[in-house]
């Protein structure tokens, strides 16, 4: 029998763009997914050019906050997933009761330096990245676990 629902945690360290980007790809795959994110040092506002590139994909996140982790430990999750690139920083650990844990590294854009074209466009490549690999978690495991 099919799921009603799963609830998934998306976290990364300042919740403005790649785990925002990546909340709303899964929520516009599917409504049974309950799709949050945070991260362990919220910015005080989602990237702007997030806000940019995410609208040139036909989602709308302009009303999405960051939120600090803290606010979902106490919850049970059936998937927490990070999205920080090893790389460039540690990504946080999430303590609370999780079902499945999976870690997704995405390069953090708003390191990118230049001129605005190719900062948008650094911004443009990681949201493809984000959308081809949370598709793929989608198909492989999400959907499977909701429909059998």
């Amino acid at each position: 029998m099919a799921r009603k629902s799963l609830k998934i945690l998306i976290i990364c360290t300042g919740n403005a763009c790649r785990s925002q980007m990546a909340q709303a790809f899964l929520r516009s795959f599917d409504r049974n997914l309950d799709v949050h994110s945070a991260g362990t040092y919220p910015a005080r506002f989602v990237s702007r050019n997030a806000v940019k590139v995410m609208n040139e994909a036909g989602i709308d996140i302009s009303d999405q906050r960051p939120a600090p982790l803290d606010d979902f430990l106490q919850e049970e999750w059936d998937w927490v997933i990070t999205v920080c690139d090893d790389a460039h920083e540690t990504c946080p650990v999430f303590t609370g009761k999780v079902r499945n844990r999976l870690h997704l590294g995405f390069e953090d854009p708003t390191f990118a330096s230049g001129t605005e074209d190719h900062i948008l466009n650094e911004f443009r490549r990681v949201r493809d990245l984000i959308k081809s690999g949370f598709i793929d978690l989608y198909k492989n495991k999400l959907k499977p676990e909701l429909y059998g």
